[in-house]
């Protein structure tokens, strides 16, 4: 990827997800008026991606009540979701829409396709509700996420997106103070 994704328009999409027992259409208009994640993922039936999953579901009611909806993506189809979340007790946990993208579309889209394999990178990416990627995380297949730091990241972006001009320092944690960018503050910090 020559540039960065960060403030940049999602693309248009179309696919079908598994969520609550159904199959449900999704696009890139699915994603606007609300924040959202987008959490993609190798492959299903494999061994870091249902921990990353399930631990995402431990964190969903948290997200749901702050208005950010998760879509879990991989190039798998949205019947193999069903069969994993019908399979597995950890995934069975799960109540957000799994997508479906077994033409790599949306995972291209995103620049996290790894094309010899065509599996997805676990890249996460949280996008405001004008449809604009304000976060970028991507990891190596061997490294897991961690569902709390990425809410922290969430909430801080929605504090900045509430509070022009002011900033989240390192660690910001919601209910601390934040910075006010200012020539003032240059050389104080």
């Amino acid at each position: 990827m020559s540039h960065s994704l960060i403030n940049t328009e999602i693309k248009p999409f179309q696919a079908t997800a598994f969520q609550n027992g159904e199959f449900v259409e999704v696009t890139e208009a699915s994603l606007k008026g609300q924040w959202s994640v987008v959490f993609f993922y190798p492959a299903d039936f494999t061994f870091v991606c249902p921990t990353e999953l399930g631990d995402l579901a431990d964190h969903y009611e948290e997200l749901k009540a702050r208005g950010v909806e998760v879509y879990a993506v991989s190039t798998d189809t949205h019947f193999t979701h069903k069969a994993w979340h019908d399979t597995s007790e950890t995934i069975g946990k799960i109540q957000f829409p799994m997508i479906g993208d077994p033409t790599g579309t949306i995972t291209r889209n995103f620049g996290v396709m790894i094309e010899e394999a065509g599996l997805a990178e676990r890249g996460t990416f949280v996008i405001d509700p004008e449809g604009k990627i304000q976060i970028i995380e991507i990891n190596a297949g061997g490294i897991g996420r961690d569902a709390s730091e990425l809410v922290r990241k969430i909430k801080a972006a929605q504090y900045v997106a509430a509070h022009p001009g002011e900033v989240c320092p390192a660690k910001w944690k919601e209910g601390e103070e934040t910075l006010a960018p200012s020539l003032d503050l240059v050389g104080k910090i």
